[in-house]
């Protein structure tokens, strides 16, 4: 797909209007692209996220030196 020296250019338009306009530039260079959706992140990780963010800013912060015990193993 690529040649020689070639690189790949990742652009992230902010909206429809630009989308459009990058593709239509693209196609009347005729240069190859691929377009991929983002993904959004399930609601209950964007909840917890959300909800850590709150809590750091309270001062509600939970050092761990290792996963065990983070997990509370032994």
């Amino acid at each position: 797909m690529n040649g020689p020296n070639m690189q790949t250019l990742i652009v992230q338009p902010e909206n429809k209007e630009q989308l459009l306009a990058v593709e239509s530039v693209l196609k009347l260079l005729k240069i190859n692209f691929v377009v991929e959706e983002d993904e959004a992140l399930p609601t209950y990780v964007a909840d917890g996220t959300k909800e850590s963010m709150l809590e750091a800013q309270a001062g509600k912060l939970t050092p761990f030196t290792s996963i065990r015990e983070m997990l509370d193993v032994k």
